[in-house]
């Protein structure tokens, strides 16, 4: 039986547009088909324009049957968190504040797409300005679920096989923690490897981009279109960035060694999730270290929400004056405790993130990869809220690439992920170190 064209990975679409066993067209018609038949359920995308994704594939199988050079993404769809901008499309930010805005440029990111001749699907939705207040999507795997937040479409979009590839954002734990709900691969490279320019800011210091696929090639693919240096975004490094793609495909040349910090939050973890990671431990045996925290690593959670608070009321100081009564009541609560941080709070709490910085530099001489929990376990009840992002709060801060991988069914047989954190500028390390681990619980289970 001939595969639905919206159930291959993006590395297998890509191959197969390459080869002429498909079209792009063929590929943007059979996801849409997938969107119109379940979104009505999932509610993914806050604008979808059909016949615009058809032109821009309909270029795409123009360019290659003239021969022109094609890209790394020739012809694979994408959809974007609807706070990045898009100059052919609106962009919400999840806000009626901003309800028909239409940008006059791309993000630096968009242009990075369309050179690597993907097509852009359309805008997923996100949560009120990329924050707390969940939205309206749900979970594919279960609709009274929720996706997690704030990249909330983006994950169920890649899951729901709406699109391969899908692009959100993290600035506490918006990409691991709905990927791992939605049973995707989720990954967030080193802070400065993608630009922000044209993105919603909320957090100079903290916003980082990330990337959802259905295997993790596809994130690494990703992850390199997107990648490169730009001199407005002041977290972008002018250095070459690791090989991703290529360093998810290698064979780690020796056995990892693997560290997991038994921290004091733990005990927030479900019980299928935490009998989870300590069967990946066991299997793991000696190859896996538990180190005692010091009292000032659990710490950092309160130094990452000191800075995302002050930080998006200064940024976005003219929305809520201007627009308060259109501020949720949830926002507005984190934006009146935000306004009572002094600057002194906030500029030690930047001078801690400048040292657990330093700290994990050091630390990644002996390991190859921190194993941690995505998320407290599966997906919540949607009434609960988006989850609890703590997890992945201390690497988030740190600026660490992290990938969450897909490999944990909890008690109500949802999907429950693994999270793997390397050091800096290393994600290439990372990846091959996250494919190794893969293989190993692969050959336990077979």
């Amino acid at each position: 039986m001939k595969m639905d064209p919206a159930s291959l990975t993006a590395q297998e679409a890509a191959q197969q547009i390459r080869q002429g066993l498909i079209s792009s067209v063929d590929l943007v018609k059979a996801c849409l088909a997938r969107i119109e038949q379940t979104d009505g359920a999932i509610h993914a995308w806050a604008h979808l324009d059909p016949e615009q994704a058809l032109e821009q594939a309909s270029e795409m199988d123009r360019i290659k049957r003239a021969g022109f050079g094609i890209g790394a993404l020739h012809g694979v769809p994408v959809g974007l968190k609807d706070i990045v901008d898009t100059a052919s499309m609106p962009t919400e930010r999840g806000t009626p504040i901003f309800a028909g805005r239409r940008p006059d440029a791309d993000a630096a990111m968009v242009e990075r797409l369309r050179d690597a001749g993907a097509v852009i699907m359309g805008k997923t939705v996100t949560t009120e300005l990329a924050f707390l207040n969940p939205s309206h999507t749900r979970n594919p795997h279960d609709a009274d679920r929720t996706p997690g937040g704030s990249s909330s479409g983006s994950a169920a979009a890649v899951a729901a096989h709406h699109v391969p590839l899908a692009v959100g954002t993290q600035t506490n734990g918006s990409v691991i923690r709905p990927a791992s709900f939605c049973g995707v691969y989720g990954f967030k490279p080193t802070r400065g490897i993608i630009s922000r320019r044209g993105i919603l800011q909320t957090s100079v210091s903290l916003d980082q981009v990330g990337v959802f696929g259905r295997s993790l090639g596809d994130v690494a693919l990703l992850a390199d279109a997107l990648g490169g240096y730009d001199q407005t975004d002041p977290a972008s490094f002018a250095r070459p960035r690791p090989a991703m793609a290529r360093g998810a495909a290698e064979t780690a040349p020796v056995e990892p060694d693997f560290a997991f910090f038994d921290m004091p939050f733990h005990d927030r973890l479900a019980s299928d999730a935490s009998e989870g990671l300590e069967a990946v431990m066991e299997t793991l045996g000696k190859q896996a270290t538990r180190l005692q925290p010091a009292d000032t690593m659990a710490g950092l959670v309160a130094v990452q929400a000191t800075i995302h608070e002050y930080e998006i009321c200064m940024h976005l100081a003219d929305s809520f004056n201007t627009h308060w009564s259109q501020v949720s009541p949830l926002l507005q609560g984190v934006v009146e405790r935000g306004r009572r941080i002094s600057k002194t709070q906030y500029e030690d709490a930047l001078a801690v993130k400048a040292s657990a910085e330093k700290f994990f530099a050091d630390f990644f001489v002996e390991f190859d990869a921190i194993i941690a929990p995505s998320a407290a376990g599966e997906a919540p009840m949607s009434e609960q809220g988006t989850g609890d992002p703590v997890f992945c709060t201390l690497w988030t801060l740190a600026g660490l690439p992290s990938v969450t991988l897909p490999l944990l069914v909890g008690d109500n047989d949802l999907p429950i992920g693994v999270q793997l954190i390397g050091p800096a500028e290393k994600d290439d390390r990372l990846l091959r170190t996250a494919g190794w681990l893969q293989n190993r619980l692969a050959e336990e289970t077979a």
